[in-house]
């Protein structure tokens, strides 16, 4: 084999620093690859903006024929995003004998087995380390570096949009409209920010994180995800009060027989490593039985950040391509008959520590009534903070919890909101004490 060749389907922003690191490390490429790898041929709806590369005449096409059927090709680099038509690009592709690399969570976390079953059958790889965490090596920590550890949890702060906006509250004390229109005016957030904001992309990634740490396959519809646009200032004070940050913490625990899959809100302890991790910047925190916990940080998007980690994938497919390697490391890290279906708890059986904030009218007895009902569901109160009285009508009572179960939390606070003297309705956060 004279050469590794490589065809790309998608021409935006990663695409673009794809093409960028192959002109601009070729040849840290081929030193450490011991081999000469190519660009061939580029596919995209559109091939008259300037990128700010220069190609090759003839390079790019409109045709994605021209780079799925061509048989000098090895491997196809997918950047397309979304559902279709990359999966039927990507399923003929790897009909045609492509190893595939791509950066798409959403359609892994989806269709990824009918993906990874087609491949299976086909002998051909399938990377995705820059769908999860951009330039951040998770993956292949997990399939590989790590890969003698059972791992207990793997938690992370895996949308940078979020983050960002997150931190800006904490440090500015402005509400969620205003960061995110900052978020937007930077570049950081979409125009329509809706899979970050509502958590939708960090589920995405959870699921891919979680079904590689435990040996299983995910249902992405029964991952539980809740955003952060109901996230108010009020809460990030108080919340800092008490020696807590709120961060999107992406979570997915091992229970031996049953795993939790779940996206939300969630307090951490200020004292906390994922606590410091602000602004646009991602990390996973893997817990193993050997190697304990262990995190890793990084860039969690960006043209560059991605790119690199698409274009680690290629080289490691590379490698094996050239030494006669079959799928030396399997697709989801476990030989495919040893992946096993393992339930997702529902979240009404969650065991976590909760912060609430009531908005309750101010006058004696109110506690005591909030506090018998959290009582009469198995809840107890671990800390409290209670404002001093204004000349208001309602004031807040904010509450941590010891250790409940959500069902309880949710009956208990069904019956408070019907007690006459709550006005608003509960402000609920999770809470992760220990993220062992």
């Amino acid at each position: 084999m004279s050469s590794i060749n490589v065809g790309l389907l998608g021409f935006g922003t990663i695409g673009t620093g794809v093409v960028r690191i192959f002109q601009k490390n070729t040849e840290i490429i081929q030193q450490r690859l011991c081999h000469n790898i190519a660009l061939m041929k580029i596919a995209d709806l559109d091939i008259t903006t300037d990128r700010g590369v220069k190609l090759e005449a003839g390079m790019l096409t409109t045709d994605v024929e021209e780079v799925i059927s061509n048989p000098e090709i090895d491997v196809v680099i997918e950047l397309i995003g979304g559902y279709e038509p990359a999966k039927s690009f990507i399923l003929k592709a790897i009909a045609q004998g492509k190893h595939i690399v791509t950066a798409n969570k959403a359609l892994m976390a989806v269709h990824g087995q009918e993906i990874l079953d087609a491949a299976q059958r086909q002998g051909v790889a399938v990377m995705f380390e820059a769908a999860v965490g951009g330039g951040i090596p998770i993956i292949s920590a997990i399939k590989e570096s790590l890969c003698a550890n059972q791992f207990s949890s793997v938690l992370g702060i895996l949308n940078g949009t979020c983050n960002f906006i997150l931190t800006k509250m904490f440090q500015d004390g402005s509400d969620f409209a205003t960061v995110l229109k900052e978020a937007q005016d930077l570049g950081y957030a979409e125009a329509d920010p809706t899979f970050d904001i509502e958590g939708v992309d960090t589920a995405h990634k959870i699921a891919l994180l979680s079904a590689l740490c435990f040996g299983t396959t995910v249902d992405f519809d029964q991952v539980y995800t809740e955003g952060i646009d109901q996230i108010t200032a009020v809460d990030i004070t108080f919340a800092a009060q008490m020696g807590y940050k709120i961060k999107l913490l992406a979570i997915g625990k091992n229970h031996g027989g049953r795993i939790e899959v779940r996206v939300h809100p969630t307090m951490i302890p200020d004292s906390y490593q994922l606590a410091e991790v602000d602004g646009v910047f991602n990390a996973v925190r893997l817990t193993g039985d050997f190697v304990g916990p262990t995190l890793l940080y990084g860039s969690g998007a960006g043209m560059d950040a991605t790119a690199s980690a698409v274009m680690g994938d290629v080289m490691a497919i590379g490698r094996d391509q050239l030494s006669g390697a079959r799928l030396r490391v399997p697709i989801m890290g476990y030989c495919p008959d040893q992946i096993k279906a393992l339930p997702i708890k529902a979240m009404s059986e969650i065991v976590s520590h909760y912060y609430l904030r009531f908005t309750a009218l101010d006058q004696p007895g109110v506690l005591a009534q909030i506090a018998g009902c959290l009582g009469e569901h198995n809840i107890s109160i671990q800390s409290m903070i209670q404002p001093e009285r204004h000349e208001v009508d309602s004031v807040p009572i904010v509450l941590m919890t010891h250790a409940a179960m959500e069902a309880d939390v949710a009956n208990a606070l069904k019956r408070i909101e019907q007690l006459a003297i709550v006005t608003q309705s509960t402000r609920l956060i999770r809470v992760e004490n220990d993220l062992g």
